[in-house]
């Protein structure tokens, strides 16, 4: 059955994709020890809506251009990279000592779920990553788009999967966690790899 056998390959190499630690484990695994489970949750939801917008484009063939054009990947690769670093920045010269906000149920100070999405889209590797990743576990003569959305849709799954562990595993520590040394601590050391994210996406090729 070569439709259950492309299937079992997506979702293993999409699986050891995912567990392979990166910025999006980074972010969530920062906002769950600094800002709780459901700022985490939020984070994690836009990092896959980002998976899932990345899959359109390359559904419908915009993913194609950043394979192909330079120009575009290059403008898309720069964005992403001065993103990271402002988010990076943020947290290294400004960390946060308190989550008062959050633990008396104010208005949160950030919104990860939008922070998420877009460090996802402006990042080009993972266009590209789908344009040549993904036809390689689609059946020849299927419907492109259809079993384009369905093999990203699986990678989203257990995208939500790891982010849901990695967020419980936090909560057992949480009253350390949530400690002002320790707050502050996570943020810079964050802020510190967001910013060797930034460098490694700005020198990075096709």
């Amino acid at each position: 059955m070569p439709f259950a056998d492309n299937l079992l390959a997506f979702t293993f190499a999409a699986t050891l994709l995912t567990l392979t630690p990166g910025l999006d484990t980074a972010l969530v695994l920062r906002t769950a020890t600094v800002e709780g489970k459901q700022q985490a949750l939020r984070a994690a939801l836009g990092i896959n809506a980002g998976c899932l917008l990345w899959g359109a484009a390359v559904a419908f063939g915009l993913g194609a251009l950043i394979a192909v054009s330079e120009l575009a990947f290059n403008l898309l690769k720069y964005c992403g990279a001065a993103y990271l670093a402002w988010l990076g920045l943020n947290m290294l010269m400004r960390p946060r000592t308190s989550l008062s906000a959050v633990e008396t149920g104010g208005k949160p100070n950030a919104n990860w779920f939008l922070k998420g999405m877009l460090g996802n889209l402006l990042n080009p590797k993972i266009g590209i990553f789908y344009v040549s990743f993904l036809p390689q576990f689609i059946p020849q003569g299927q419907p492109l788009i259809a079993w384009t959305f369905g093999l990203v849709s699986i990678h989203v799954l257990i995208g939500l999967i790891w982010a849901a562990a990695l967020i419980g595993a936090t909560q057992p520590l949480a009253g350390i966690l949530r400690r002002e040394k320790v707050i502050t601590w996570m943020d810079r050391t964050t802020g510190v790899i967001f910013l060797l994210f930034a460098v490694r996406l700005a020198i990075s090729k096709r």
